[in-house]
């Protein structure tokens, strides 16, 4: 199994997970010629996709999941909830499910995990196939112990460092968006994003940095605070970036 970034951060989202059999897209935050345009970046074609996966309902997240569908009659799976609070009635491909559900596309086992965040039932991913498990944590206020049971089995991560604390509170923003962002129903800080993987990390474990904010974060804030990865010299990180589409990267089984 590979995966790569077709884009991350608060102006659009979407991730591609490829099999070799199945390939999926989790979230569509992007135009559709955007997306199609990203895609021919990893030598990938709308009509190749089975399915979308849709985390939450958030405009950065699925502002072209309709479009997409639509056009490519391509399966879109989301919460209950997040179809109640979007516009995804309309797809016409449309499976439901509730957050915690297991199911198959195609040869990919799918784990949708409930998480804490500011909309009405979102979920993130853990994906299978084949003894190697990919996660995709993004969006969600802080890592509960049910996240924590899941996702410890990962063998490459996509993880969100959304924040850093000191910039966001001493930041433009309003007070009532730095509670948002900070609290439990919110996004991730670098603190809460390092204490995870200081608990998962183990050797030939790939990280990918996702859902870094442009104003309240820095790369190198970022890297200082994975300084400890070095200590497993097989494991890697990596940043998915707004406007960089990633290459792919292979999702290997640690020992």
């Amino acid at each position: 199994m590979r995966f790569a970034s077709l884009g991350s951060g608060s102006r659009g989202n979407s991730t591609l997970v490829d099999s070799g059999k199945t390939t999926l897209m989790i979230d569509c935050g992007f135009s559709r010629r955007e997306v199609e345009r990203r895609l021919s970046n990893l030598d990938c074609l709308a009509e190749q996709l089975d399915a979308i996966l849709v985390t939450h309902e958030h405009s950065d997240h699925i502002s072209g999941v309709v479009s997409l569908a639509d056009k490519f009659d391509i399966a879109v799976y989301a919460t209950h909830g997040t179809v109640r609070a979007s516009s995804l009635s309309s797809v016409s491909r449309l499976i439901r499910f509730n957050a915690g559900e297991h199911f198959f596309i195609g040869d990919i086992l799918v784990q949708s995990v409930s998480v804490p965040h500011d909309s009405l039932e979102a979920c993130q991913y853990s994906l299978s196939v084949e003894g190697s498990t990919l996660g995709i944590l993004t969006d969600l206020g802080f890592v509960t112990k049910h996240v924590e049971e899941v996702f410890k089995y990962c063998d490459s991560l996509i993880l969100e460092f959304n924040h850093d604390h000191n910039l966001l509170q001493n930041g433009p923003y309003p007070a009532k968006l730095k509670n948002r962002i900070s609290g439990e129903m919110g996004h991730l800080s670098n603190i809460q994003a390092t204490n995870f993987v200081t608990k998962i990390i183990r050797d030939k474990f790939n990280l990918m940095v996702a859902h870094v904010s442009e104003k309240n974060n820095t790369r190198e804030i970022v890297m200082k605070s994975l300084e400890f990865v070095n200590h497993f010299p097989s494991s890697e990180v990596f940043f998915a970036e707004q406007d960089v589409v990633s290459g792919w990267l292979e999702v290997s089984k640690v020992g």
